[in-house]
């Protein structure tokens, strides 16, 4: 399950949760946009009155050009996409979606690439 924040309440969470299941399935299996190839969706975040969700996503390419393809063909397919969710949930406002790069994960291997060159160096430090 993904993380959330502690201001959406627990069916909130839920409606997240079944909301980021059914979007990846719908984009892996039912979307066509050639803009949009593999993508993960990492978390989706509900406002309170259901009427937006924020959808945040991963690639494999970090690229700009790849991002802004991606995000202009998410965005042209949302329509289409909320159609199939609408098909999946029975919830009384189906929220409007907004799609957003996660950079969660790039940052993290940056990060463990820098702690591995310290430690790396004070291997070195340590050997001298």
């Amino acid at each position: 399950m993904a993380k959330h924040s502690k201001s959406i309440p627990g069916r909130g969470l839920r409606v997240a949760d079944q909301i980021q299941r059914d979007l990846s399935e719908i984009i892996a299996f039912e979307l066509k946009d050639p803009r949009v190839g593999m993508v993960t969706i990492t978390e989706v975040q509900v406002t309170p009155d259901y009427a937006h969700a924020k959808v945040f996503f991963t690639m494999l390419s970090d690229k700009k050009d790849d991002i802004k393809n991606t995000v202009s063909g998410l965005t042209a397919a949302s329509g289409f996409i909320r159609g199939q969710l609408g098909r999946r949930l029975t919830i009384h406002t189906l929220p409007e979606l907004h799609f957003v790069h996660d950079t969660s994960t790039s940052r993290g291997i940056e990060m463990s690439k820098l702690i591995d060159e310290a430690n790396a160096s004070r291997a070195k430090d340590a050997e001298d």
